[in-house]
């Protein structure tokens, strides 16, 4: 398990020079690291909830930590068993669920992380609302 994963000062850890990590916290010039927040559509419990649902939804997935505006997943590959940590924090003031998804092995990833929060951003965004 990584060392650098959580909240610290409201906010999650930096990408590493690799690039087999994405983060809605890097600076957006940073077409590697960068990525939109997630949308904060409800509250943060109700969106937290909505989030999990989808998560749970997900092959190879297993949630590791939960906390009312933190949470911590991992997703493991089909073949090879790789092991990717994925972050969410999800922020009230700024109505946005910041997101982090890197590989804990290699050096590239082949736009998995990327294309892993694309696909939540638009399952979350087509779940009817309760």
């Amino acid at each position: 398990m990584p060392e650098d994963l959580g909240v610290t000062e409201g906010r999650l850890s930096a990408c590493p020079a690799t690039p087999n990590c994405v983060s809605s916290q890097a600076d957006w010039s940073d077409a590697r690291h960068y990525v939109a927040a997630l949308p904060l559509v409800d509250g943060v419990e109700a969106s937290r909830d909505r989030l999990l649902a989808i998560l749970e939804e997900l092959p190879r997935t297993r949630i590791e930590r939960r906390e009312p505006a933190y949470l911590h997943v991992t997703f493991r590959s089909a073949l090879f068993r790789f092991v990717d940590d994925v972050e969410f924090l999800i922020v009230d003031s700024t109505r946005a669920i910041h997101v982090r998804s890197a590989s804990r092995l290699g050096r590239g990833d082949l736009g998995v992380n990327r294309r892993r929060v694309e696909e939540i951003r638009r399952r979350l965004e087509n779940t009817p609302r309760p």
